[in-house]
């Protein structure tokens, strides 16, 4: 578990096991996210038009994650799935926002 998403950064959390995570888009986070999926930008586009795959989903996630080594990845992917893409949308739009908006 960790502390609460701020949202003023972009922060989000995520339910695993019954325990809130938080999401942090932080610059490494971001970069890492985009080594693996590829542009950033394409990634926004492809959610944009409701093309986002639950793999890329579950991958922004996982590297955005605070505590990468408190979960497994798989659970992340798990986790995503037991909410549902609806309770998911909610975190997702705030990595996104921070992604094309920045914190400013």
């Amino acid at each position: 578990m960790s502390g609460a998403a701020n949202p003023h950064r972009g922060e989000a959390s995520i339910l695993v096991n019954g325990s809130q995570y938080l999401l942090r888009p932080s610059f490494t986070a971001l970069v890492a996210a985009e080594e693996e999926l590829g542009s950033l930008f394409a990634l926004v586009e492809r959610a944009g038009e409701g093309r986002l795959k639950l793999s890329e989903m579950s991958a922004l996630f996982w590297h955005c994650l605070e505590q990468q080594n408190s979960i497994s990845r798989d659970q992340i992917g798990e986790a995503v799935l037991e909410s549902g893409l609806a309770k998911c949308a909610a975190p997702l739009r705030a990595i996104l926002i921070q992604i094309l908006q920045g914190a400013g």
